[in-house]
């Protein structure tokens, strides 16, 4: 009877690296595709892709976590070292390096908001830069002519901030740019408002205002870009933003803070009974300051008059003067003295140049000056002649000894390829070309034989 072979070996499977390492990625996204994990921050880096590496532990394990750029951009605040927070995310396995790792779509900070968290960071941030340094704040203009405005057209600030300004200017020149104040793209259209203003230097100080709301109402003011645009503003800036409790980022940076739209108003323009009363003040010190000069410099000068100096000073003055009056006098005489002699020497140059007659030395001179001219004339046209004679002779001489001369007997010149004169035979070889000068005319040849 024929057994059959019995085999209890169980069958082995060997796995690939790659096998093994997909099949447990498998696993763990079918398992945990949607997990929120609590721990803190460590070895947090920012790479240049914009994507977040960093590690959560507790005090027994670690897991490591990826933020891909497009969920980084999502968060209200930058992630740092130390932060305990809860991460939302599905777990995978990295293939390159076998490791599991949570791939974190939201991320959220524990005991504090992540907006708080993001106005914390900003504020540090921002601090530590010098945005909020007192000394680079520019002074308000005393009464400015326009104002810049740069909030909601349909919110309650403007209403405010328009009422405020007609009871206590009614003169001030207001303008508007109606930006958006909270959600997305606010704040963008807030600093380019503020760029606007500088660019065309269209008012003397400028409010942002918006009105109440929660911290992420009031958010569009706590962005990096519109601190900075205040900063670099040459305008002065007022933060009219939120009530009273409210603070942003741009109250901050701004040249002063309101603490309502209205306040904004209130403490850019001073009512004009304020001014009037500031003039009334000022005018009634200065008359008093003008009176009290007056009585010390009338006290001074009395003092000035009964003094001793003061009298020898006056004699001084007296003997001056007259001095001054007997030198003027004997000035007069001298000049009259000086003038009389002056009329008598001029009537007798009269008498003198009446009697002399100078028709006849002008006819003289005329004479010498017309035999001079006609000397001169011969002699010109004598040199001209010996020259023209001279330049016959050289052009006669250069005629005879021209090379043209030689050509027109039947001689001609030879010039090799390089144009110089060939003089002798040897200066050429066989099929070298040659270019002869003729007395009219040139030939083109080439060397057949040398001799």
């Amino acid at each position: 009877m024929n057994q059959l072979p019995l085999n209890l070996a169980p069958e082995r499977r060997v796995w690939s690296v790659s096998e093994l390492t997909l099949r447990i990625r498998d696993l763990l996204e079918a398992e945990f595709h949607d997990l929120w994990v609590e721990g803190e921050i460590s070895n947090f880096r920012e790479a240049q892709s914009g994507h977040y590496y960093f590690t959560l532990k507790d005090a027994r394990a670690q897991l490591r976590c990826v933020c891909f750029r497009t969920q980084a951009r999502l968060l209200k605040f930058r992630p740092e070292d130390g932060l305990h927070v809860r991460a939302r995310g599905s777990l995978s396995v990295y293939e390159t390096r076998g490791e599991y790792q949570l791939y974190v779509d939201v991320l959220e900070p524990v005991g504090l908001g992540a907006l708080q968290l993001a106005f914390e960071q900003l504020k540090r941030k921002l601090e530590a830069e010098g945005l909020f340094d007192p000394a680079r704040k520019k002074p308000l203009p005393l009464l400015p002519r326009r104002v810049g405005l740069i909030t909601s057209p349909t919110g309650a600030a403007v209403r405010d901030i328009f009422r405020v300004l007609r009871r206590r200017h009614p003169n001030l020149h207001l303008l508007l740019f109606p930006v958006r104040v909270q959600g997305e793209g606010a704040a963008r259209e807030i600093a380019e408002a503020i760029a606007w203003f500088n660019r065309a230097a269209a008012a003397d100080v400028l409010i942002v205002a918006r009105g109440g709301g929660s911290l992420e109402d009031l958010w569009a003011f706590n962005e990096e870009i519109v601190a900075r645009a205040i900063f670099a503003s040459r305008i002065p800036v007022i933060s009219g933003v939120g009530h009273e409790i409210d603070f942003t980022i741009a109250d901050f940076v701004a040249d002063l803070r309101a603490p309502t739209p209205s306040a904004a108003a209130e403490m850019l323009v001073r009512t004009q009974q304020e001014f009037e009363r500031h003039i009334a003040e000022l005018r009634r010190r200065l008359a008093q300051q003008m009176r009290l000069l007056l009585s010390d410099w009338r006290q001074q000068f009395s003092d000035l008059q009964a003094h001793r100096a003061f009298r020898r000073v006056e004699d001084r003055l007296r003997e001056s003067r007259q001095r001054l009056d007997d030198a003027l006098f004997a000035l007069g005489h001298a000049l009259q003295r000086r003038t009389d002699a002056l009329r008598q020497r001029f009537r007798l140059a009269a008498a003198r140049l009446a009697a002399y007659d100078f028709r006849s030395r002008i006819a003289r001179l005329r004479s010498r000056l017309e035999q001079r001219t006609a000397e001169l004339v011969g002699r010109v046209e004598r040199l001209l002649a010996e020259k023209r004679h001279h330049l016959g002779r050289l052009r006669v001489q250069l005629e005879e000894r021209s090379p043209l001369r030689v050509l027109e007997r039947g001689y001609a010149i030879v010039y090799d390829a390089a144009g110089h004169i060939v003089r002798a035979s040897a200066q050429l070889a066989p099929g070298d070309p040659v270019r002869i000068q003729l007395a009219r005319g040139r030939l083109t040849a080439e060397v057949k034989t040398t001799e």
